[in-house]
């Protein structure tokens, strides 16, 4: 049988699964990732969980239509209310907003006991998922950049730790350093500009006093990401 394939979104999930791993697919919908580490045995087994009966069926019919079955558990739950912390080593959180990763990480306070690896890729809210893990005992080792057609995609390696604070505008682009391998960070510090500058506009011509607080916190976060961009370039020259 044909092996199953990965879109490029969650083909940047999977390259980061280490071998060997013990995976719990959090949101699991059709089981398309765990099935495919499965495959080309870079995982030992995994844990499929969804919120929803109708997605966790087609990961149980995925997984017996490839033969693994035996290799995979499923669980109707939200987050990770149904994993118990030994089951897995590697936790995968995709296609979800990025506040909605953050109830769930915080609903579940044996992420930040060191033992696991978190692989969050945030579809949205990337600033509250950002400002959420440097602030509340989770360190984010790095950003990978991927592009799935026109748009970019970023998948957070993250484990337990003491972070150092972020900026506003780190929270908003994502934290940078000299020698970091990131191929798509000017394309996505442009693109993040221009959602600030783009957003910090429309607050301008707002006259509603609970846009205040919005507005003032986008005043300092675009000239901070404007300094990223620029120290960015300056880096790859």
């Amino acid at each position: 049988m044909r092996p199953i394939e990965l879109s490029p979104r969650l083909r940047s999930v999977a390259e980061l699964v280490p071998k060997g791993a013990v995976l719990a697919d959090i949101g699991t919908d059709h089981a398309f990732l765990p099935v495919w580490l499965l495959q080309r045995g870079v995982i030992e087994r995994a844990v499929a969980a969804d919120l929803r009966e109708g997605p966790l069926s087609k990961a149980r019919a995925n997984a017996e239509k490839y033969g693994l079955q035996n290799q995979m558990s499923f669980r109707l739950c939200d987050g990770l209310s149904g994993i118990i912390p030994e089951e897995a080593d590697t936790i995968a959180i995709a296609g979800m907003g990025g506040e909605t990763i953050a109830v769930i990480l915080a609903n579940a306070p044996w992420t930040k006991e060191g033992k696991h690896r978190l692989l969050l890729q945030p579809m949205t809210s990337l600033y509250d998922l950002r400002a959420f893990l440097s602030g509340n005992g989770y360190i984010i080792r790095m950003e990978h950049i991927n592009r799935e057609d026109r748009r970019l995609y970023v998948t957070m390696e993250v484990e337990a730790g003491k972070c150092v604070p972020y900026s506003e505008g780190e929270k908003w682009a994502g934290r940078q350093w000299r020698g970091m391998e990131s191929p798509l960070r000017a394309d996505y510090l442009e693109e993040m500009l221009f959602r600030a500058r783009r957003a910090l506009e429309g607050l301008e011509r707002s006259v509603r006093t609970e846009d205040v607080p919005r507005r003032e916190l986008l005043r300092t976060i675009v000239p901070q990401v404007e300094a990223m961009r620029e120290e960015w370039n300056t880096w790859q020259r």
